[in-house]
């Protein structure tokens, strides 16, 4: 494969991102790399982002953390490399952006598998989220109770929310709410937001997972990962499920890997 040709698309959640057109520029600069650009609109309360088209194509740069939420709609089967995207140790800076083409050129490259996560409202599918779902009170400082549940073990806390992180989220807001930093493939993080106790506890569980509003003193509104998707009711419940899984490029891994070894990235 050393002398194939690699189809790049980089994805954009504007349509003018200055970052998006540097790195269309140094891709198409770059020997041995075909590159497509495409603008995604951002997802707006209740708005759903269309599913990017990723067939026949090696590599996805989502540019910006707009672009890479709106992979979530459909998860590229290639590997993802994310930039200026605020991912944390997933997140290619612009300065990194020509060692992330040439390690698609090469294939020196190792990636991370994370998960898209499925969500329904009492049975009814409401979208997916790559970094994390909140259920948060519309209303600040007003304390509700929640629930969250897995695999046979069961907690309430009185918070002013709860977010549900990926290991990928775990970097963001999650933790932010001191939540813990994970690894890949070692679950979800589940931690209240506000909580009304001097020492409230933080888990990490095994998917499925299941929220539920036990008590509302103001409207609870349900955020896959950057968006409002709907406000929930009490006792209705919430369940989170591992619906795909995104492949990530690791920045500190390009030009570290050899072609033979990461030949399966390349495909």
């Amino acid at each position: 494969m050393s002398g194939a040709s690699r189809s790049v698309l980089v994805v954009d959640a504007d349509g003018s991102d200055a970052t998006a057109e540097a790195v269309e520029a140094r891709a198409t600069e770059r020997d041995g790399v075909d590159v497509e650009r495409v603008s995604v609109p951002s997802r707006d309360a209740g708005t759903d982002t269309a599913g990017v088209d990723t067939a026949d194509v090696d590599a996805v740069f989502a540019v910006g953390e707009a672009s890479l939420f709106a992979l979530a709609a459909d998860p590229p089967a290639c590997p993802v490399f994310v930039v200026d995207a605020g991912a944390g140790r997933y997140d290619a800076s612009t300065a990194g952006v020509d060692a992330a083409i040439d390690a698609v050129a090469t294939g020196a490259y190792e990636t991370a598998p994370h998960p898209v996560l499925g969500v329904a409202v009492d049975g009814e599918p409401v979208g997916a989220a790559l970094a994390d779902v909140s259920l948060v009170t519309a209303e600040p400082a007003r304390i509700s109770e929640y629930g969250v549940a897995s695999d046979g073990w069961s907690e309430t806390v009185r918070a002013d929310g709860i977010v549900v992180a990926t290991p990928l989220g775990s970097e963001g807001y999650a933790h932010a709410v001191d939540g813990p930093l994970l690894a890949p493939e070692t679950g979800l993080a589940a931690v209240p937001i506000s909580p009304y106790a001097m020492h409230a506890d933080t888990w990490v569980l095994q998917p499925p997972v299941s929220l539920s509003v036990e008590r509302d003193e103001a409207a609870v509104s349900l955020l896959l990962d950057d968006a409002v998707a709907r406000t929930v009711p009490a006792a209705v419940p919430i369940s989170i499920t591992v619906a795909e899984t995104l492949s990530i490029a690791a920045p500190q891994t390009f030009g570290t890997a050899t072609e033979s070894d990461s030949g399966a990235n390349a495909e």
